[in-house]
Order: C-alpha cells, then structure tokens, then sequence
C-alpha cells in the first residue's frame, strides 16, 4: 500500500521479525517478544527514551523529543539489495520491526501501524542513513541512498516512529495501517 493508492491493501501485512539491542551497535537481535512501551520506544532498547537517544544526535539535541523510538524496514527491501549483491537479513540494519507486505515507505507522515492486538506506532519520517552501514558492507549506503539525474535523494532505509500505544509486538503478529487526514504529507528524514 502507499500513499497514492490508500485503498490498495495487500493481502498479508505484518510483522516478520522484531529486533532490540540493549548498546548502541548498528545491527539489533532479532528477538521473541519486544515490549512497545507509549512515548518511550522498545523496552530495553538502547535508542528508547522521551528525548532524542541517538548518539549523533544526542550532544547538540539531548532536549528534543524522540521522534526515532522504533525503526521499521520492509523485507522486501532486503530482495531488492539481494539483487545488487547485498545480503541483508531482519535487523541487520538497525530496524526494531520489520514488516512484509507493506510499503512503508510510501505511507505519508503521521501514519499510525497498529502492531498486533496492543501496539501503535505514528511515522515521523525516513531513516537517514549514515557510514555506518558502509562499515556493514561496503558499498551499501549508496545502494540504499540514491540520487536522480534531477538531484532528487531517495532514501530506502525504513521509516521512524514515535509509540502511541503500548504492547507486546511478536514475529507472525497483523500489522493494520491507518492513514492520517488528508492533505498527507510525504516523509522526510528526522
């Protein structure tokens, strides 16, 4: 489903694996469980908080509000790569969910992912990458930020969210999209 299309809903939508790392480590572990705990993030998750957790972010923004509590990827982006060369798998990235069956990065700002029976998660935005993921694999932080001959930059690294309602979140579990009012409003990095 994306933006442009709201009424197209896929015929399978949800949850595929669910990661958490307790340090600031690029990859995450994929996990049985994981706790999403209202306007904190991941239980037990390095980047969960009120403020901004990133850590490079959090000396010039220790103040702000976390709009990156939970990190979600498509598994389908991981086919994608897997064409170019790359072999990605679910939480590889740094992703807390990721999803199957769903564009996530065609959903436009404010969207709300209820994650099985409990949880909701609200995108703030895209993932903006960094070198890191070159230290991953080499090579692959161009393959995942792109740039057109018009100049226009697509990032392919998943979007971030803010948690609005609490719950447990497991592997297998339904993922139902709700769209915000209209005028949507497209994604941009936070």
């Amino acid at each position: 489903m994306s933006a442009s299309d709201p009424a197209a809903v896929p015929p399978t939508v949800s949850v595929l694996s669910v990661n958490l790392d307790r340090g600031h480590h690029f990859s995450k572990h994929p996990a049985e469980e994981v706790l999403l705990v209202e306007g904190i993030g991941i239980e037990g998750d390095a980047h969960a908080g009120e403020t901004v957790q990133h850590l490079s972010r959090k000396r010039w923004h220790k103040d702000e509000p976390n709009l990156r509590q939970v990190h979600l990827i498509h598994r389908e982006l991981f086919d994608e790569l897997a064409t170019e060369g790359f072999e990605v798998g679910a939480g590889d990235l740094g992703e807390n969910v990721t999803t199957e069956g769903v564009d996530l990065l065609g959903l436009p700002r404010g969207t709300v992912l209820h994650l099985g029976d409990e949880a909701a998660v609200e995108i703030t935005g895209l993932r903006n990458p960094c070198v890191q993921i070159d230290r991953f694999q080499q090579g692959l932080l161009k393959a995942v930020v792109r740039t057109d001959e018009d100049g226009a930059v697509e990032r392919r690294t998943g979007v971030m969210a803010v948690v609005r309602a609490g719950g447990t979140v497991r592997p297998g579990d339904t993922l139902r999209i709700e769209l915000p009012a209209q005028p949507h409003e497209s994604l941009t990095t936070v």
